[in-house]
């Protein structure tokens, strides 16, 4: 071990952060490395990566030893001259953050007291003093990548995989065509690098939506992160024609039509995940805005609890979508992660003895051994006609992407009454609203009620980030908000994030479902066609043992998963 290993060691050891027995066990551990070839890990690093201590407890050990500040990189904003002064080559050897200036001197933030070759590298070269402070050895390379960008390198063998998608009679865009009115062609290689930098640390940070937006006096960039919009950097105003062009070029879509919505596709495969990347462009008073979805291909093998299923729920789930015929809805609305729901079911069953067939608008995903239909309106392929020409193909399971008129309703309820099991999206607030809603288009009262035989409402709420997760006692009013009584509250784990670089100083990260199902059995068969109204649907499937989407959320709170005003904004019109 190095000295400052053995000093962290030795002072995580008497403040009870670690036992023997775990520093005995890791070291026996790195003992027995087999691999010869590659670097043993410290024994820090390794009680890190274990989770036996954070890399944030060691810089707390060593600034209390050592009598030096402690710094949050992930709330600094660093001044580009204080970049151009440190090299990010200098940085990045040392493994140090230069982030303010205090008179002639410079602050570094350093993750080792013991090693002082960065700082009297930097003090050489500035001929003035270094100030240094205590981050972690994370904190830090996130922050060089944040403020100083991903090195040309990173990004050239990342995006040397950019696929451009032919157009439909077979031919590739030339990339070499001069673009005019203040746009670019190819070889503009400034503009190229920046808008490999955006996607780039879009994905690094992930992001499922890139916004571009054209303002009257700025050209806005924002990551959808979790559900939520956080702006970044935004590029000069002048640069909005060049870098919408170069976009439009990598999507294969026309640079000359500027007056009409378009869309377009990118393909992209990172550290060998395959990324879609779906471009929507939409006129607006100040320009083209321009919107790019990130579909991760390895999201739709998720297991159903990685979805956010508890066992109990989990089992219920699996004995509904392995039923052999009849109609399985998923309901929330826009965004709530439905497809994401359906890709996972159809991954679940997806077997060789299995004939799967999925129509959509438009087809996201592509799953290996599923036949995927594209809904084309444009040429007559429409939902209804397509599951019908679907049926002729003799298939096990279907799934609808959405029903949104009588037409593809029926066909999807004829459909589950020959013996097929038909999966759908619905747009209702909750479950039993489905039933109302398959009414109202027009399905007649007897056919929902012997079609259907499971609707799951869901939204997704953000989970509390892992790295900075705290337990945390909440205050009363905030119980009374999920309706937790004292005797709940004292068994549960209620846990919240500060905020850290690996969450972006919110606090979560990640998200999960919270989940709402209904099940028809024979009683709510007559209710349905007695035509009950959906709260009596509601109060008799929660008699039966139904919980709520809050109800199921405040398990999820009660568990340190997520946090009680997370659940509360999500299901704000959940009645208890």
């Amino acid at each position: 071990m190095t000295s400052s290993e053995e000093i962290v060691v030795q002072l995580a050891l008497n403040q009870g952060l670690i036992t023997p027995a775990q520093v005995a066990a890791a070291q026996e551990r790195l003992a027995q490395s087999n691999d010869l070839n590659a670097p043993r890990p410290k024994l820090v690093d390794f009680l890190i990566n274990e989770n036996v201590l954070t890399a944030r407890q060691v810089a707390e050990l060593l600034a209390a030893e050592y009598g030096m500040p402690l710094v949050d990189l992930a709330n600094l904003h660093v001044n580009t001259d204080i970049l151009d002064v440190v090299p990010r080559t200098l940085a990045a050897r040392y493994g140090l953050m230069p982030y303010a200036r205090e008179g002639s001197a410079m602050r570094v933030a350093i993750s080792d007291p013991l090693e002082t070759d960065g700082i009297d590298s930097i003090a050489y070269l500035l001929r003035s003093e270094v100030i240094p402070a205590l981050a972690p050895v994370e904190d830090i390379r996130h922050a060089i990548d944040r403020f100083y960008g991903k090195d040309d390198a990173a990004l050239d063998q990342l995006f040397g995989n950019i696929t451009l998608k032919s157009a439909a009679d077979g031919s590739v865009p030339n990339e070499n065509a001069n673009v005019l009115d203040g746009e670019i062609d190819e070889s503009d290689a400034p503009i190229i690098k920046l808008v490999h930098q955006v996607i780039f640390e879009a994905i690094q940070r992930r992001a499922s939506d890139i916004h571009l937006e054209p303002l009257e006096k700025r050209f806005r960039v924002r990551y959808r992160i979790d559900g939520v919009l956080l702006e970044v950097d935004n590029p000069p105003k002048r640069l909005q024609l060049s870098i919408v062009s170069r976009l439009k070029i990598m999507a294969n879509i026309s640079i000359a039509e500027k007056r009409i919505p378009q869309d377009g596709r990118i393909q992209v495969t990172v550290a060998g995940r395959q990324l879609d990347l779906r471009v929507s462009t939409l006129p607006t008073a100040h320009g083209e805005s321009v919107v790019m979805r990130i579909l991760d291909k390895e999201g739709l093998k998720l297991g159903l609890p990685e979805l956010g299923f508890f066992a109990d729920d989990q089992q219920i789930f699996e004995r509904i979508i392995t039923l052999p015929d009849g109609i399985m809805l998923v309901t929330g609305p826009t965004g709530s992660g439905k497809t994401t729901t359906l890709y996972g079911c159809l991954h679940y069953i997806n077997k060789p003895d299995r004939k799967i067939i999925t129509v959509e608008e438009p087809v996201e995903y592509q799953l290996s051994g599923i036949n995927q239909v594209p809904v084309r309106s444009e040429v007559g392929m429409t939902f209804a006609r397509a599951l019908r020409a679907m049926l002729r193909q003799a298939p096990n399971i279907v799934m609808v992407g959405e029903i949104r008129d009588l037409e593809t309703a029926e066909i999807a309820i004829n459909a589950s009454l020959t013996g097929h099991m038909v999966f759908s999206t619905l747009h209702t607030n909750d479950a039993p609203g489905a039933v109302t809603r398959l009414i109202d288009i027009g399905v007649k009262p007897f056919l929902v009620s012997t079609a259907l035989r499971a609707v799951m409402a869901q939204r997704l709420v953000r989970k509390v980030c892992r790295h900075c997760a705290r337990t945390i006692v909440p205050e009363p009013k905030q119980l009374r908000a999920l309706n937790i009584n004292p005797a709940q509250a004292v068994g549960a784990t209620f846990k919240q994030g500060p905020g850290c670089p690996e969450c972006n100083s919110t606090g979560y990260r990640g998200r999960m479902g919270i989940f709402e199902i209904f099940v028809v059995n024979e009683e709510l068969q007559r209710m349905i066609y007695d035509g009950a109204s959906t709260s009596a649907l509601r109060d008799k499937a929660r008699s039966l043992g139904m919980r709520t989407m809050r109800e199921d959320g405040t398990r999820k709170v009660t568990s340190g998963l997520t946090t009680i005003e997370e659940v509360v904004s999500i299901t704000i019109g959940d009645a208890n």
